[in-house]
């Protein structure tokens, strides 16, 4: 019996983490939708500073992660995820207050770091309050819960924006995060990552396993493909192949509009999906041979997108695609946190993997967009997405063996 309260006690760790964070995720989520439209309303001048505004909290994510990994050596877990809570409140307030590019920019570095704690602190979270038996369920609830925070900032901040304004629903949104406060407080634990301390040449030897290298390296890749290049150019591709408007089931449908709703499917489904896959991954054969299947999965409609296909078999290949990336996607995030628990250094592992993601996931437009520049650019750029699918398929079918004897170790 226990056991079982033991359990409900970690769920309900993890449920609430991952509510804090996507209540945290509104504000962030809003401005995809309004900012491009009521960017004169903030005191913004042109396009391209929105377009700064969006992307500069992911970019100074990549040399801060380093030091919030650090602070959590330093902070207990519940203290990293308050100190989000604060920033994401500040943020988003200021949202509805703040005139000018340079106040928008100090805002979006405020973001960024709040993003990192919060990344970190959900990691660290499952790490804690997980075990070789249920990690995966418990990572697929919170990847899944955290992205009701994209659906609702998107579709409900959209909506509300149109009504109220920008600025009254910025500053409803940051007020509503306070509520993460006092859930944080009841439920989240108040420890550190636990983390030997030995010679530097040492920890660097324990730190990079091989385990831990293919972990980070998928991590970069599939946040290059999925994150940088797929997120970036569905727009672009959909247009390419049938134009600006689509007509689909007798109505005429904008690219854009298309692209936000399937965005939105992905949203819908994700919170069920991680779960089922996550449940999975906890079995007897592991998150290897699953990752191995849904890395296949995901690179054939990889390459159908790039083809000119009918708008319903090109709908459906884009779907596959993105159930497929949103599997793939928890089963490395499950991976890194397997790493990192029986590594010696815990904050360093999930520090250099969060670090990968935000370089791939940064990279991806910029390297994307570069290629579709030449001849043929988008037929290139998603078949080198594929190839990278399959070769990650063929490594992590190597490391499986590896994977499989360090689990029958442990569970005997």
């Amino acid at each position: 019996m226990k056991i079982e309260k033991g359990n409900d006690k970690s769920s309900r760790q993890i449920i609430v983490t991952a509510l804090v964070t996507a209540l945290c995720l509104i504000g962030d989520s809003m401005l995809y939708i309004a900012l491009p439209i009521y960017y004169k309303g903030v005191g913004l001048q042109s396009l391209w500073e929105v377009g700064l505004i969006l992307s500069l909290n992911r970019l100074v994510r990549i040399p801060l992660n380093p030091m919030i990994g650090w602070l959590y050596r330093v902070l207990t877990i519940r203290t990293g995820i308050l100190v989000s809570i604060v920033l994401a409140v500040i943020t988003t307030v200021g949202y509805g207050f703040v005139q000018g590019l340079v106040g928008w920019i100090i805002l979006r570095v405020l973001w960024g770091i709040a993003w990192s704690f919060l990344r970190f602190g959900g990691f660290l979270t499952v790490i804690e309050c997980s075990n070789e038996f249920n990690r995966g369920k418990l990572m697929g609830t919170y990847n899944g819960l955290l992205r009701l925070g994209f659906l609702v900032g998107m579709l409900g901040g959209g909506v509300l924006v149109s009504i109220f304004g920008f600025n009254s629903i910025a500053i409803f949104f940051g007020v509503l995060m306070l509520i993460g406060i006092p859930l944080v407080l009841l439920t989240v634990p108040s420890k550190k990552a636990e983390e030997k301390r030995e010679p530097l040449n040492d920890r660097f030897v324990t730190i990079f396993t091989r385990s831990v290298i293919v972990v980070l390296c998928s991590g970069l890749l599939l946040a290059f493909i999925i994150q940088g290049m797929f997120t970036s150019t569905i727009s672009l591709v959909m247009s390419y192949h049938f134009g600006e408007q689509i007509d689909l089931l007798g109505l005429t449908v904008g690219v854009t509009a298309l692209a936000g709703i399937l965005q939105g499917i992905r949203w819908l489904w994700e919170p069920i999906l991680t779960v089922k896959v996550g449940s999975l991954s906890d079995g007897e054969k592991g998150r290897a041979p699953l990752l191995i299947l849904f890395l296949v999965c995901a690179a054939i409609p990889l390459i159908v997108i790039p083809i000119s296909t009918p708008i319903y078999l090109w709908l459906a290949s884009s779907l596959i695609f993105m159930a497929a990336g949103t599997l793939v996607t928890t089963l490395v995030d499950t991976l890194a946190t397997d790493v990192a628990k029986h590594n010696a250094h815990t904050n360093a592992v999930i520090t250099y993997y969060t670090v990968c993601v935000d370089i791939g996931a940064a990279l991806g437009p910029l390297v994307v967009y570069l290629v579709m520049s030449i001849e043929n650019g988008i037929l290139l750029t998603y078949c080198f997405g594929s190839f990278i699918l399959l070769l990650l398929a063929l490594f992590w079918s190597k490391e499986n063996t590896n994977i499989l004897e360090n689990k029958l170790q442990i569970r005997n």
